[in-house]
């Protein structure tokens, strides 16, 4: 039995977007005339036939948003969704969720899907993919078609939308800044390459902590993890000249590169923090559960949450034709525990 032609095969086949097959079919001016026809006259063609209750849903809000993350196994995530579920929740919206596994493809997919379910609006956190790719036109017509859309946590300049993010400069730098007030003199970086937004921003606070303090940048204490590759014997590198071992460690994505790193210290014969003192940019379960537990970055995934949905729902309900966007910058906050060592 043939299958029944849908609004994302008339859009795949004519190469535009969901959206705007939806309101060509409903006759709509924001879409030219030349455009409204062509779609039109292709859907008459195959004899397309609307579902009911999709144009019933489409002519009315949802009261549903979607949330496109890059992953979801790692704790900071899951603190932001709990903290969109529930104000969401308190706003009278559904939560719809997709995961891009960090790659354009599967983040354009989720948007075209999301956009397919009818969602009031969409909340997105950039993958590692679509940032190395540079290649933002899958937003871009997001925006034309007036979707509704919040940047959070991993965002793009460019892209002229609101956004909340973490000040990952700032962090990046107190953390250095109190590893280096602690007595550490060779502090080693493990980070993202450098097309990823966060880990150029971290870097940089890096950095600017060693030039405040006259520190010289040692580039073979930098390691860009590529995740495609096995992390261990990435991070080893870091511990190949026993003369050049660092005494100080800052892993700016996740509690596991720092977790990672802390065991190929041990495996040195190093004691943690008396050898070498490690910081994590995550404050999750592993940071509290590490021997010795890691001191991190706490960086309010909750709070990102809540100001990210509220954001979206308030632009979502909003009558204002033109209007500012606005970008929210939420503060880290630096949780001492055992695996560095104290001010004196």
């Amino acid at each position: 039995m043939k299958s029944k032609l849908t609004i994302k095969d008339i859009a795949k086949e004519l190469g535009v977007s969901i959206s705007t097959v939806s309101k060509a079919l409903k006759d709509s001016n924001e879409i030219s005339v030349e455009t409204r026809e062509r779609i039109k006259a292709f859907a008459k063609f195959h004899n397309y036939k609307p579902n009911s209750l999709a144009l019933k849903l489409r002519s009315q809000k949802t009261l549903t948003i979607g949330v496109v993350f890059p992953a979801i196994v790692h704790y900071f995530f899951s603190t932001v969704l709990r903290g969109i579920d529930e104000y969401a929740n308190e706003r009278g919206y559904n939560v719809m969720v997709c995961i891009s596994n960090t790659t354009y493809e599967k983040e354009k997919l989720s948007i075209d899907t999301l956009i397919e379910g009818s969602v009031d609006g969409i909340l997105l956190s950039l993958s590692n993919g679509t940032e190395k790719r540079g290649d933002f036109s899958h937003i871009d017509k997001l925006l034309e078609e007036k979707i509704p859309l919040v940047l959070f946590d991993s965002v793009a300049e460019r892209i002229n939308c609101d956004k909340v993010t973490i000040d990952d400069e700032l962090g990046a730098l107190k953390a250095t800044e109190y590893l280096i007030e602690t007595g550490c003199k060779k502090i080693a970086l493990i980070t993202n390459p450098d097309f990823v937004t966060i880990g150029l921003l971290r870097t940089k606070g890096y950095i600017k902590a060693l030039h405040k303090h006259n520190i010289v940048v040692d580039e073979r204490l930098i390691v860009e993890i590529d995740e495609e590759k096995d992390m261990k014997s990435q991070i080893e590198v870091l511990f190949e000249n026993e003369d050049n071992y660092p005494d100080g460690v800052l892993a700016i994505n996740g509690e596991i590169y720092a977790s990672t790193a802390m065991q190929v210290a041990k495996n040195k014969g190093l004691e943690v923090p008396s050898d070498i003192s490690i910081i994590t940019f995550t404050d999750g379960l592993i940071s509290k559960h590490t021997s010795p537990p890691l001191t991190a970055l706490v960086q309010h995934g909750y709070e990102m949450g809540k100001q990210a949905v509220e954001l979206l729902i308030d632009r979502i309900e909003s009558k204002e034709e033109e209007f500012q966007f606005q970008k929210k910058v939420i503060s880290t906050k630096l949780k001492i525990r055992e695996s560095t060592r104290k001010l004196t």
